[in-house]
């Protein structure tokens, strides 16, 4: 029989079936001898121990379309990156690390700016053109007050189709209500939602493991823990502009061939900078990150 791992916690896998029963399966000593590992995502063969118990075995891995590292899935679709725009604050610069290391990996991003109703519609807007100018795909939503928000109904409503016969990757940083909006995709999964600590402004972990959830047919999110710091790792500093889009329009009427937009005479990306063609919030990112890689060369 095939089904879906939806999660994997000690050693046990939980496989999802075609009819909405959850298996709690052990991997075949075999995978371990061939140094293959089950991970979150995969579709699988199993054999059945006990319908009463819902126990069984897997039996074999079907072949993967893709295998993230971080976060370890396979066979995903898409991700979307969930940022509140308040509460907690944003953190432009870890939106960008995740956006670099989904493409780098050839995965279709979508960027969730939740909590709407807590700014300005001015101020969501100013964000989200920035990141659509760079060719990303963005939502505005709110999950406090699906009726009386200005974005959440159509913001929902939009993200919802899109997720349809898709698995996808939710990810964020903690608190920024990726909980309270896998209950309005599903209320039956009663995900606990997180409180945001007063004190420090940063919410408390309520996913620890990754984790699939079904919201349809065919329809799968996987939540994921939230994280605080990301690092772009395995690239060459000068391969890190190919990540912002937005200078492609600019970099080739550059005066060097190799030129990395920072320190270079006669640089159109730069002036494309100056001219307020390129976002200075983005361009700030990618000076800190491309000096993060090249300093990191050195060790």
């Amino acid at each position: 029989m095939q089904g879906k791992i939806i999660k994997g916690v000690g050693g046990f896998y939980y496989i999802h079936l075609p009819d909405n029963r959850i298996f709690e399966c052990k991997a075949k000593g075999a995978f371990r001898k061939d140094n293959i590992k089950p991970t979150v995502g995969d579709n699988v063969e199993i054999d059945i121990i006990s319908e009463d118990d819902l126990t069984g075995n897997i039996v074999s891995i079907l072949s993967r379309t893709n295998s993230l590292i971080r976060p370890s899935v396979a066979n995903v679709d898409q991700a979307v990156i969930i940022f509140a725009l308040s509460n907690p604050e944003p953190n432009y610069n870890l939106l960008d690390r995740f956006l670099i290391m989904m493409d780098a990996q050839d995965v279709k991003t979508i960027i969730c700016l939740n909590k709407s109703d807590l700014v300005s519609e001015e101020q969501a807007n100013s964000i989200k053109d920035i990141y659509e100018r760079c060719g990303y795909d963005v939502i505005i939503t709110s999950t406090y007050s699906r009726e009386d928000s200005r974005y959440s109904s159509d913001g929902i409503s939009v993200l919802k189709e899109l997720l349809k016969g898709k698995t996808t990757v939710f990810a964020g940083p903690s608190g920024v209500g990726k909980s309270s909006m896998l209950n309005i995709f599903n209320p039956n999964v009663m995900a606990q939602t997180g409180e945001i600590s007063e004190k420090i402004k940063r919410g408390k972990h309520t996913t620890r493991h990754s984790e699939l959830i079904c919201v349809g047919k065919d329809t799968f999110i996987m939540d994921t823990p939230g994280f605080s710091s990301l690092y772009v790792e395995d690239m060459e500093p000068e391969e890190l502009k190919n990540y912002y889009n937005e200078f492609n329009e600019y970099s080739e009427g550059c005066r060097f061939n190799g030129c990395v937009h920072i320190n270079e005479p006669d640089c159109k990306v730069k002036e494309a900078l100056y001219n307020n063609h390129i976002s200075t919030l983005r361009y700030d990112n990618y000076k800190q990150l491309y000096e993060e890689l090249k300093n990191k060369r050195r060790w």
